[in-house]
């Protein structure tokens, strides 16, 4: 979408949620934000204002279906939303063992789960009106799945798919959807890893390659070129021979 006015975008305290809210931010826009940490995301919230934008937030948790859906729809009747961006995911490793049920829940329930409760309530308003966008963030961690990190990488799968399937449902009803798979950006999610992260980049460049995607329709926004080029080959490639490439890979502590 070439000029969305009102922009929902959850997991907006931080990294790459909070450089696309800076990056929208400007006279005229009204931005929709959550964040699991209100402190930081009324920072957020502060500078996009500064940029000139209406701002209207909260910190209700992506996980809760019903409040979450009760806040949107309230606030896609005050005015109409254009683009949401479901954003907000979480990661974690698992010490060198095996991931622990709690965790792999957890991951899913805010990966899946909260981007599902993210979109559905704005997805037959949207059909109705014959217009507006949708953007699910996955990963290129989506492409093959890595020893410890069974959960982020089996909900970014999930996600992906999910979003691919949903555009072939929804392009005829005029409503666009994009599917985001980044590969490292600097944010607090990766700042925990403890092995290299190759072509790492910021999130105010990623926030940008995302724009113009959202802005050209891409289906897949896929960046940068060399890990997505990798990790669709570690995809395709058969699967013994992939474990045999990754068995020396380092896992997510």
């Amino acid at each position: 979408m070439r000029d969305p006015r009102v922009i929902f975008i959850t997991g907006a305290s931080s990294g790459i949620g909070e450089a696309l809210a800076l990056s929208y931010a400007a006279k005229g826009i009204r931005l929709l934000l959550t964040g699991r940490d209100a402190g930081r995301l009324a920072q957020v919230a502060g500078r996009c204002r500064d940029q000139g934008a209406d701002v209207v937030t909260t910190s209700i948790d992506v996980t809760d279906r019903a409040a979450l859906a009760d806040w949107i729809m309230a606030r896609d009747e005050e005015v109409p939303v254009d683009l949401v961006i479901a954003n907000a995911g979480i990661s974690a490793g698992t010490g060198g063992g095996v991931e622990t049920e709690s965790q792999a829940r957890a991951i899913f329930a805010t990966n899946l789960d909260g981007v599902l409760n993210s979109i559905h309530p704005l997805i037959p308003a949207m059909v109705a009106r014959r217009r507006g966008q949708i953007a699910l963030m996955s990963s290129l961690a989506s492409f093959r799945g890595m020893a410890g990190a069974a959960a982020y990488c089996g909900s970014k799968a999930a996600v992906r798919v999910y979003g691919e399937a949903l555009r072939g449902d929804l392009s005829r009803h005029g409503v666009g959807v994009s599917v985001i798979c980044p590969g490292f950006v600097v944010s607090r999610m990766t700042a925990v890893n403890r092995f290299p992260m190759p072509f790492l980049m910021d999130a105010e460049r990623a926030a940008r390659i995302i724009r113009r995607g959202l802005v050209a329709g891409k289906g897949r926004v896929a960046f940068p070129f060399p890990t997505y080029a990798i990790s669709w080959l570690l995809g395709v490639l058969p699967p013994g021979l992939v474990d045999m490439i990754l068995a020396r890979a380092p896992r997510k502590g």
